[in-house]
């Protein structure tokens, strides 16, 4: 049976960042559940200036990160990402970019569960490493330009019938009245501060950044401080583009903890002269200075959320103060499965496709299971 004879299946999604974006793509190219897919956000692909989401912001690579040595399910979102990423090199999407982490001590060596993920995986000779480094790693990894990218999910997503719906929604209570006879919804972002969920272990990471065109920029480079990320990253990464050449982010901070999203020009002054020591040819006549960014990667401490839970509406508070809706509330209890998407932190593009593939055989689960 083709997906357009059966019944439709109406599905929420909250949030219009990658993870969001991804998770609507799979689900709307699956054949074995026709789902009727409504993106439900504040901001979405175009609203590249408003710092109330962190898509737009994000560094959008392959590197390593630690929660990938020890837990297995990440490793295997990663792999199914990157694996998607790599092939999807020849649309220009994506760029398959040489690439070398320098450690200022050997503890980058000390972790390397990635080495048969990325391609061309070698440490770097002593010849190799730049004083002062003393350890380096060399591999190929993938680079995306997230407005290109962001952008052609959205294309994708309304060829596909996808419904995009500017709305805030601040309660769970409001997702049912999105569309008729809802059953199944995906909660990627505002989960802090969600009625209904209000994940306390949710905590952003400062993020500033600088956009540059530089023709010399062909190679992804990171120093790492010890085995992980410290407060100042610094790290220089080369787009693709198909509207625009020659383009690379230069990272950046890494700020724990910290609301704000003011910019510092003097962190912008210390990310500059730090990228120029890796690669000097941004001192050189003919760079440009595109824009500074600054954004909050949703990180959640314990690790990322994707599970199903089941819950009913109206929401019920001991305290009485779940917000009101409307008049026209049925008052009558709603069944409504949530599959929970969210605190990738710095990680969102590097998982997406693994974790939307995961994400859509839960929903699969729950439609075959009558929820």
């Amino acid at each position: 049976m083709s997906s357009a004879s059966k019944s439709q299946v109406p599905l929420v999604i909250l949030g219009a960042g990658v993870i969001g974006l991804t998770i609507a793509y799979i689900a709307a190219c699956d054949s074995d559940v026709a789902f009727d897919i409504t993106i439900v956000a504040r901001d979405m692909p175009g609203d590249w200036d408003s710092q109330a989401w962190a898509s737009p912001f994000a560094g959008a690579s392959w590197s390593p990160h630690q929660l990938g040595a020890t837990d297995e399910r990440v490793r295997r979102w990663e792999q199914i990402t990157f694996d998607r990423l790599w092939g999807m090199a020849p649309s220009g999407l994506v760029k398959r970019t040489p690439s070398k982490i320098l450690g200022e001590t050997d503890d980058i060596l000390s972790a390397m569960w990635w080495k048969d993920l990325v391609h061309d995986f070698r440490l770097l000779s002593e010849s190799e490493i730049p004083a002062p480094y003393k350890a380096g790693i060399a591999f190929n990894t993938v680079t995306i330009n997230p407005t290109e990218y962001l952008s052609w999910l959205r294309s994708e997503l309304e060829s596909r019938g996808v419904v995009f719906r500017r709305q805030y929604i601040r309660s769970l209570d409001e997702v049912k009245h999105v569309v008729e006879n809802l059953s199944l919804t995906v909660v990627y972002e505002g989960s802090r501060s969600l009625i209904g969920v209000e994940d306390a272990a949710m905590h952003p990471i400062r993020g500033q950044s600088i956009v540059v065109e530089s023709t010399g920029l062909q190679e992804f480079i990171s120093v790492r401080s010890g085995g992980g990320l410290s407060e100042r990253v610094t790290s220089i990464i080369p787009r693709p583009g198909l509207t625009q050449r020659n383009t690379a982010l230069l990272n950046g901070t890494h700020e724990i903890g910290n609301w704000d999203t003011s910019l510092d020009m003097s962190a912008a002054k210390g990310i500059f002269e730090r990228c120029s020591v890796l690669e000097p040819c941004l001192k050189e006549e003919g760079t440009k200075i595109l824009r500074h960014n600054v954004g909050l990667r949703p990180e959640r401490k314990g690790g990322p959320r994707v599970e199903a839970e089941h819950i009913s509406l109206p929401l019920k508070r001991s305290d009485g103060l779940a917000p009101y809706v409307s008049e026209d509330v049925d008052e009558e209890q709603q069944n409504l499965t949530i599959i929970h998407a969210y605190g990738m932190g710095a990680a969102g593009y590097q998982r997406s496709w693994g974790i939307a593939t995961e994400v859509v055989s839960l929903l699969k689960e729950n439609v075959q299971a009558g929820y």
